[in-house]
């Protein structure tokens, strides 16, 4: 079996990622805090695609080893059949799943570098969370196109865009400009006013704020909470990719109420 080497540079994507996502992830290390927001936000988001195979995942960098449930992810975020699973319980079948999900990704245009089936049969964390963003990237952000800007230039330009009329909301990033959750209250009710409040909420109060947005989205929109309020709170910094993550579901919800 082939060695891959895996980077998050996407050369098939102009203004798909910024310079920080060009960056290896062999060589980068991840935040410890940053590290476990993206594992709960990344189960999270696959578990929302999964549900519709009746599949879960409880531990990303185990669930994943033997590429079956990779394999699943990959059909149902794309609509299309992937070749035949292994079903043999030895390492080189599950080596081999892993490849063939691998191809699959590498077909839709996403060029992988540097990281082997080997490292996520292995339960290899950094390289999984690396796999699944890049995936959440490619089916999730990069066709979001906002006027001349795509992908997440343009996922904030439309959370902007969507928060420009409260005077009390500025997004100007994914990692601090959520952390107060009247942005995602904003984004909510601009498009469903009847279900939240908006009126009676303060910044002063940003946990009962996430509370309320990320309960209101799963109840009446069918977004699964991918976001923890005290990790997001506690944290000088948010994950940027999780909030990204999060934050795509809302695009694809809202955009598709007005087609």
């Amino acid at each position: 079996f082939r060695l891959r080497v895996f980077s998050m540079t996407i050369y098939d994507y102009e203004g798909y990622v910024d310079k920080d996502d060009v960056e290896s992830i062999t060589d980068v290390a991840i935040d410890p805090e940053w590290e476990l927001q993206q594992k709960k936000t990344f189960t999270a988001w696959c578990n929302a695609h999964l549900r519709n195979v009746n599949e879960q995942i409880n531990v990303i960098e185990n669930d994943f080893q033997d590429g079956l449930k990779l394999m699943k992810l990959l059909e149902v975020i794309s609509g299309e059949q992937l070749p035949k699973p292994d079903r043999g319980k030895m390492r080189f079948h599950k080596i081999a799943n892993v490849n063939k999900a691998l191809d699959f990704i590498e077909s839709k245009g996403v060029k992988l570098v540097s990281i082997g089936a080997e490292e996520i049969v292995d339960g290899n964390v950094k390289m999984t969370l690396g796999m699944i963003w890049t995936i959440i990237l490619r089916f999730a952000i990069q066709d979001i196109q906002i006027e001349d800007s795509s992908a997440k230039e343009g996922l904030l330009l439309w959370c902007q865009r969507q928060t420009a009329p409260y005077k009390n909301v500025r997004v100007e990033n994914f990692h601090t400009s959520f952390k107060d959750g009247l942005a995602f209250c904003a984004i909510i009710h601009r498009n469903r006013p009847q279900i939240i409040n908006y009126s009676q909420l303060s910044a002063r109060d940003p946990i009962k704020n996430l509370n309320l947005a990320f309960d209101v989205a799963e109840k009446h929109l069918d977004i699964p909470k991918m976001l923890d309020p005290e990790d997001m709170v506690s944290s000088k910094k948010c994950d940027e990719r999780s909030v990204m993550a999060y934050l795509s579901s809302y695009y694809h919800v809202f955009s598709d109420l007005t087609k």
